[in-house]
C-alpha cells in the first residue's frame, strides 16, 4: 500500500503533467516582459528647463530611417563632438598606422663628435610630444657621438600653420586653448606653481612630465596686488608674460597655462635637456625654412588610431587641430590656416557623408561658430559605423546621477563623444538598445544668447554654466533611456 503523502505527491505531479500544453518544445525566442511606455520627450525637455534650442536625431543603423527628431535640421555648434568628424577625416587621409615624426637634423657633417653646421629640432606636428620624449632624443643624440655643435640651434615648426589660439572667445588662462604649430610640446602648456613664502609668494614655470621637470624662462609670472582680473597675458617677441591676482592664490597651488611661443618653448626645454647630457647648445632660434640635411635622431609618435582614441577620450583640442591640419596637408598640401583646413574638412564631410549643413571653423569644436545639424551628425555616425572603426575608439558613455555619481547600466551600451562649451552641450554616437537594436544619434542643447553674455570673460567658470551643464547632461541621459526603451 502506498503511503498517503507519497500518493498525494504522485497525484499532484500527474495533475501538473496533464496541465502542460501539448507542445513541450521550448519557444524560439525567450519571452520578455512588456516594456513600460517610454516617457514623452516634452516632459524630459520641460524638466530640464534649459532654455535656448534643443535638437536631436535618432537613426536606425540598419535601415537608415529617422526614428525620432526634433529641430533635427537646425545647425548648431557641435562642440567637441566635432572631434569624431576629425577622427574620420584623419583616418581616411592618413591611415590608422600613421605616425608623426620629430627629428634632429644636422645641416653639416659630423666628424669626431663635432657637428660642423646647425642642429635643427624639426617638428612634424606631433601633438603628443612631451618633455620625456625630448629627453630621450637628447640622450640618443649624445649616444650617437655628437658632443659639440659649431653652428646655430634652430627650431622649425613650419610643418603646420601657426595658430596663436584655437578660439578667440576663451579666457586668457584657458589651458585647453593653446597655440598650435608644427612643433608642439606638452600640449603647448606650461606648468605654473605657487607657494606662500612669508608675506609673498614663490612661483615657478616649468615643462614637467613624468620623469623631468625643467624650468623655463620664456614664460614669466608676476603676482599682482589686485582682485581682478584673475590673470592677464602679454605676448612679446620672445616671451609669454603673465600676471595673476594675489587675492586668488591662497597658500599654494598649481595649474597649466597655454603656451603662445611653442617653438621657443620646445627649443628652451631641449637645450636644457641636452645640457644635462653634456651637450652645450646656443639659445634656440626659430627658422622658417624646412631643414635640409642628415636626420640624426627621429622620434615617432604612437600610431594614429591610438592617438585618436586618446583624443576622443580626453577631448584634447590641440590633438584635434594638429591631426586635422595634418590630414588636410596630406590631401591637398599644407593648409594656409586653421580656418582653411576646417573648411576643407567641411567640404569632405559634405561629399563623404552628405553633410550639407557642415560649416566648421576648426577641428576640435572649440570655436562656437562651427555649425552642423543633428541629422547630419547622426547620419555620419550611422554611415561610418558600418566598418566599426569609429565605434571601436569611442569611449563607453557613463551615466551619472544628479550628484555626479556613476550609475552603471548593463541593459544598454552607449559609445559616444561628448561636447561642452559655455551653455552648449552636445553628444553623439551609438546606442545599442536592450533588445540588440543599434541606433545612431546626435543631441545638442544650446542657449547661444546666454553664451554670448559670458564668452570672452576672464573667469574660469562663468556664473550659471556649471548648473546648466549638469541639467543638460541629465536631460541627455533621459533621452538615451527613452530611446533605448522605445526602440528595443
Amino acid at each position: 500500500m502506498l503511503h498517503r503523502r507519497r500518493l498525494l505527491n504522485l497525484l499532484m505531479g500527474g495533475a501538473a503533467m496533464m496541465a502542460m500544453p501539448a507542445c513541450a518544445n521550448a519557444p524560439e525566442r525567450s519571452i520578455r516582459p512588456a516594456l513600460k511606455p517610454a516617457p514623452p520627450v516634452e516632459g524630459i525637455v520641460a524638466r530640464s528647463a534649459l532654455g535656448g534650442e534643443l535638437a536631436f536625431a535618432v537613426i536606425d543603423m540598419q535601415s537608415g530611417n529617422l526614428l525620432e527628431g526634433q529641430g533635427a535640421n537646425t545647425a548648431l555648434p557641435p562642440a567637441s563632438v566635432a572631434k569624431a568628424m576629425t577622427a574620420l577625416y584623419a583616418l581616411e587621409a592618413l591611415g590608422a598606422g600613421y605616425q608623426f615624426r620629430t627629428r634632429l637634423v644636422a645641416t653639416g657633417p659630423v666628424s669626431d663628435g663635432v657637428l660642423r653646421g646647425d642642429l635643427v629640432l624639426a617638428g612634424g606636428g606631433d601633438p603628443t610630444l612631451d618633455t620625456d620624449m625630448l629627453a630621450a632624443m637628447a640622450a640618443e643624440l649624445v649616444r650617437g657621438g655628437v658632443r659639440q655643435v659649431t653652428g646655430k640651434f634652430l627650431v622649425w615648426g613650419g610643418a603646420l600653420p601657426f595658430v596663436e589660439a584655437i578660439a578667440d572667445d576663451q579666457s586668457v588662462q584657458a589651458g585647453y586653448n593653446p597655440s598650435v604649430s608644427g612643433m608642439n610640446l606638452n600640449y603647448n602648456r606650461v606648468h605654473f606653481e605657487w607657494q606662500r613664502a612669508g608675506s609673498d609668494y614663490s612661483v615657478s614655470m616649468d615643462a614637467r612630465s613624468n620623469r623631468h621637470r625643467p624650468a623655463v624662462s620664456m614664460a614669466q609670472m608676476q603676482v599682482a596686488n589686485r582682485s581682478s582680473p584673475l590673470y592677464t597675458y602679454r605676448r612679446t617677441a620672445v616671451q609669454d608674460q603673465w600676471s595673476v591676482a594675489r587675492s586668488a592664490l591662497g597658500n599654494s597651488g598649481s595649474r597649466w597655462l597655454p603656451v603662445r611661443h611653442p617653438e621657443l618653448y620646445a627649443g628652451e626645454v631641449f637645450r636644457g635637456l641636452a645640457q644635462v647630457q653634456g651637450l652645450a647648445l646656443p639659445a634656440p632660434e626659430i627658422t622658417r625654412n624646412a631643414p635640409a640635411g642628415q636626420d640624426l635622431v627621429t622620434h615617432r609618435s604612437e600610431p594614429l588610431q591610438a592617438m585618436l582614441r586618446d583624443m576622443l577620450r580626453f577631448s584634447t583640442n590641440l590633438s584635434a587641430e594638429a591631426i586635422g591640419m595634418t590630414a588636410s596637408a596630406a590631401r591637398q598640401g599644407r593648409p594656409a590656416s586653421l580656418g582653411a583646413s576646417a573648411a576643407q574638412m567641411s567640404d569632405w564631410a559634405r561629399m563623404r557623408f552628405g553633410m550639407s549643413s557642415a560649416r566648421m571653423v576648426d577641428h576640435s569644436g572649440l570655436g562656437a561658430d562651427s555649425r552642423v545639424s543633428m541629422t547630419d551628425l547622426a547620419n555620419m555616425f550611422r554611415l561610418s559605423g558600418q566598418d566599426g572603426a569609429l565605434r571601436a575608439i569611442l569611449r563607453e558613455h557613463p551615466f551619472r546621477d544628479a550628484s555626479g555619481n556613476l550609475r552603471p547600466r548593463t541593459d544598454m551600451d552607449v559609445r559616444a563623444k561628448t561636447g561642452t562649451l559655455y551653455f552648449v552641450s552636445a553628444l553623439g554616437g551609438y546606442l545599442r538598445a536592450p533588445g540588440g537594436r543599434d541606433l545612431a544619434f546626435a543631441i545638442c542643447s544650446a542657449d547661444l544668447a546666454r553664451r554670448a553674455r559670458v564668452a570672452g570673460g576672464q573667469v574660469d567658470r562663468p556664473e550659471g554654466t556649471a548648473a546648466w551643464s549638469q541639467q543638460a547632461r541629465l536631460m541627455k541621459q533621459e533621452l538615451l533611456l527613452r530611446w533605448a526603451q522605445a526602440h528595443s
